[in-house]
């Protein structure tokens, strides 16, 4: 509370506070020769009251949130091309190509297709698969991206799954066969680093197709019975040597989780895949259409002449 003023009639001296000093001072007058004087009214707000802070804070807020919506528009757009590319790269890299120069265009140059399937192995779209979001990803709706390599084609399919600490997710390519593995990628979200983090390491991922050595290896998803068998498991497991991939040391929790990705998001796939191997048509042709019958014109005959043609004989 601001103090109140108050004037000595005698020398004009000035006392702030909440009452008038018994003696000036100055001129040592008494109590009864200060006179209070009122405060002039200001006009416009106390920038010294709460609610002059308070209103002051709600405009700065106000202001920064559409400066903020404002630039977070403006930048979307290459936001937007920035997830784009970077999931054009991952698919990328489950085929083998990495550190590459021009992403977008190697894309466009590998990729042939980006069809959506369903679990009965029937095409729901052409294409859009790459528009097709995690969310929204399910048994009736499977992106699916073809590429041709050195003319041979290959199946990528892309895999979301949980590990300890987050979300973890990948792409897995498969030959023209449609089971052996020719590459894989995997990244996460919050996995520990130095253990669970180790899924997005090239050692781990290499794991795949080739050995410690570096020797070329044949691994595979699905068993005879079209079951998914591949399985990440520490030391030999139980899984055959042709499904078992080494899980990292002391990363069970997320490797877990990477074998669950696994059996969870390959097996919707299979009869699709199962297909392509047995060379059915994975797309009906519509029948060809029938050809529209020539109708004939009805021409009435004049009569023959007897006589004319009887003449024309001889």
């Amino acid at each position: 509370m601001a103090a109140n003023k108050y004037v000595c009639k005698v020398c004009g001296y000035t006392h702030e506070g909440n009452e008038a000093p018994s003696v000036c001072p100055l001129c040592k007058a008494g109590a009864s020769e200060f006179e209070a004087v009122k405060a002039a009214k200001k006009k416009g707000f106390d920038t010294n009251s709460d609610i002059y802070a308070i209103i002051y804070s709600a405009v700065v807020v106000v202001i920064v949130a559409f400066l903020l919506a404002g630039v977070s528009s403006l930048l979307k757009p290459m936001q937007d091309a920035n997830v784009e590319l970077d999931k054009k790269k991952q698919i990328l890299a489950s085929l083998n190509e990495r550190e590459l120069a021009d992403v977008a265009a190697t894309y466009d140059e590998l990729i042939v297709a980006d069809p959506i399937i369903n679990a009965a192995g029937e095409v729901v779209a052409d294409e859009g698969g790459f528009e097709v979001k995690n969310d929204d990803v399910n048994e009736g709706n499977l992106p699916l991206y073809i590429a041709n390599i050195n003319g041979a084609k290959k199946y990528i399919v892309p895999m979301t799954g949980n590990g300890l600490w987050g979300g973890i997710w990948g792409y897995i390519a498969l030959n023209d066969d449609c089971n052996t593995i020719y590459g894989v990628y995997f990244s996460h979200a919050s996995e520990t680093p130095g253990l669970g983090a180790e899924i997005a390491a090239d050692k781990f991922q290499n794991g795949f197709t080739m050995d410690k050595d570096g020797n070329p290896i044949v691994k595979k998803v699905y068993d005879e019975e079209g079951n998914v068998a591949l399985s990440v498991e520490k030391g030999k497991g139980k899984a055959a040597p042709e499904y078992h991939i080494d899980a990292v040391s002391g990363a069970t929790l997320t490797c877990n989780g990477v074998d669950d990705m696994f059996k969870r998001k390959l097996a919707p796939y299979y009869s699709y895949l199962n297909n392509v191997k047995a060379g059915e048509p994975v797309v009906e042709e519509a029948p060809a259409a029938a050809e529209p019958a020539v109708e004939t014109e009805n021409v009435e005959q004049a009569p023959v002449d007897a006589d004319a043609q009887d003449k024309k004989e001889e």
